[in-house]
């Protein structure tokens, strides 16, 4: 008796190894999308195939890139080195942020699945482990790099949107999408974006701002990323400084414009003014802050609260420092047309358009 549970424990010891790795976590996303055409919206291009990545979640979640699943018709998803499909539907989407979590309704699928734990924001120059399903294959592929830059950028989803962003060598390629970032067994960022104009430089989504999008849609809507509707520019300028009666120590941004619809800003704050420190953090002359052992953009401490929060700013105004409570809101104006995402142009078209349609539409008739 004791001879043949020992046998058992030899043969089935690999296998639970085994399926307690990370990459059992990680899924290949298959998205048939069709996108509308905003030149002509009364056309639709054809239902194309796309495919990305994505991983399992707390909670029986897929989490992935809003690129990933945008214009979706239907969504597949496919386990690691399993040959069946199981459709997948979306339950939240943030195209500002370009994260999204999707749902399997059949539970088999998270069967023996092994949730990955979000971690915290990684160091510059330790090692990072990309998983994913890229083009030039069908099977899990894996690459390590270096951490080599932590700093707010452009997302490439929404052009218009700067948030947190970490950069590496690792090869992020098309396909990788939505794949996890690992150190350890600990998600660290999805990976979303390369630059062709940089060579062996990927970017993925910190914790920070997948924390965020999380405890979003923990009330059962997104809200987005909020916004102050300030614009800051620097202050280095000794003149400047001693007419604004700052001392000559490289603290403090100038606001230079308020920007249009947040009412509150206005009410509290006034072009010119100078931000001294945001939730605590002192604010550089070059509108950066020092955060965790980086020198980022102040706007990160924006991004870090939720629709309709507050930060304490300490400002100077006419040669005074002034404590305010400066509310946050998620600027739904439309900015960009083309960032509509899963928005049908249709409802925008003036009647010109559909007058050209119908133009176009008898002609053919005629032919």
């Amino acid at each position: 008796m004791i001879l043949r549970c020992f046998c058992l424990l030899l043969i089935f010891s690999p296998f639970a190894l085994h399926a307690a790795a990370p990459e059992q976590a990680v899924v290949q996303i298959i998205n048939f999308a069709q996108q509308p055409n905003w030149v002509e919206p009364w056309r639709s291009s054809r239902v194309a195939q796309y495919t990305g990545s994505g991983f399992v979640i707390e909670g029986e979640r897929i989490m992935t890139n809003a690129h990933v699943v945008s214009w979706s018709k239907q969504i597949l998803v496919r386990r690691y080195q399993d040959p069946k499909l199981y459709p997948a539907e979306i339950e939240y989407i943030g195209h500002d942020c370009d994260l999204a979590v999707l749902k399997v309704p059949d539970p088999a699928f998270y069967q023996g699945l092994e949730p990955l734990t979000i971690g915290t924001l990684p160091k510059v120059r330790t090692s990072v482990t990309t998983y994913g399903y890229p083009a030039g294959g069908q099977q899990i592929s894996y690459t390590q790099g270096v951490i080599s830059r932590i700093e707010v950028q452009r997302y490439a989803h929404i052009y218009n949107r700067s948030l947190l962003t970490v950069q590496t060598d690792a090869a992020i390629n098309p396909g990788n999408s939505g794949g996890p970032a690992l150190q350890g067994d600990l998600v660290v960022g999805v990976s979303f974006q390369g630059n062709p104009n940089l060579e062996n430089a990927g970017f993925f989504i910190p914790p920070n701002i997948i924390r965020h999008f999380l405890k979003d849609i923990e009330d059962g809507s997104y809200d987005g990323f909020p916004d102050a509707g300030i614009s800051t520019a620097s202050l280095h300028n000794p003149a400047f400084r001693k007419a604004l009666q700052l001392p000559d120590n490289n603290i403090g941004a100038r606001i230079d414009m308020l920007l249009q619809p947040f009412p509150q800003t206005h009410e509290r704050l006034r072009e010119n003014d100078v931000i001294l420190e945001v939730e605590g953090y002192q604010v550089g002359s070059d509108s950066m802050i020092q955060y965790e052992g980086n020198r980022m953009h102040v706007s990160i401490l924006f991004d870090a609260v939720q629709d309709g929060e507050s930060l304490d700013l300490v400002i100077w105004r006419d040669g005074q420092r002034l404590e305010i409570d400066l509310p946050v809101y998620k600027n739904k104006a439309d900015r960009i047309s083309g960032s509509q995402y899963d928005t049908s142009p249709l409802p925008h078209c003036r009647w010109d358009c559909f007058h050209r349609a119908q133009q176009q539409l008898l002609q053919c008739t005629r032919e």
